[in-house]
């Protein structure tokens, strides 16, 4: 467990990983603290947006909509690697997830199925929304996805986690399908190299 890192030090922690890194707004205050607690922190859960464009996609992650106010995550990831800020705080991103996968974040074990939705994640993870129609057909470029690798890489580096931390929103909470088109699985490989 860890507190979460500053906003300042969490863009500093992106732009370390030669990430391109746009601020959106007043990011570092826009968030959803007064629902709830964050922290602490365990993890970095991705998602994908089931959107396309790069603008409407990070409107709609800052903003939300009527039955879910944003932001919807931290940072969204576009077709092109670039991160886009939208929030620092507790977002709309996670929901309810398996208290046993939180048990196995927190351990770096591997991951048991998720069968149950008992425990807050907005509280717990860090999350990045990234852009794709979550079709299964809509491609990952590799800079998208080598972008997503260097975003959890740069937090996993400053709370001193493994790639074991890393998951998608399908290991969270039972019924998620996303991030789909890539396996989250791969995507830890890719951390891990990265953290080499």
């Amino acid at each position: 467990m860890a507190a979460p890192m500053s906003a300042d030090r969490f863009i500093r922690a992106l732009r370390g990983e030669e990430l391109t890194v746009v601020e959106v707004g007043s990011w570092r205050t826009h968030n959803r603290n007064h629902k709830g607690p964050w922290g602490p922190v365990n993890g970095v859960m991705i998602h994908h947006t089931v959107t396309h464009g790069a603008e409407h996609t990070v409107e709609i992650c800052r903003d939300g909509y009527d039955e879910l106010p944003g932001p919807l995550c931290h940072g969204v990831i576009t077709k092109d690697g670039t991160v886009h800020l939208v929030g620092y705080g507790r977002a709309n991103h996670a929901g309810a997830g398996d208290r046993d996968v939180l048990a196995a974040v927190i351990a770096e074990k591997a991951l048991p199925p998720d069968d149950r939705a008992d425990t807050d994640g907005n509280s717990r993870f860090y999350g990045f929304e990234c852009e794709n129609l979550g079709d299964g057909e809509d491609p990952w470029p590799e800079v998208q996805l080598d972008a997503i690798a260097r975003a959890a890489a740069a937090l996993c580096r400053v709370h001193g986690w493994t790639a074991r931390s890393v998951i998608g929103h399908l290991e969270w909470q039972p019924g998620k399908i996303d991030p789909k088109g890539f396996t989250m699985r791969s995507m830890r490989d890719r951390v891990t190299e990265l953290l080499k």
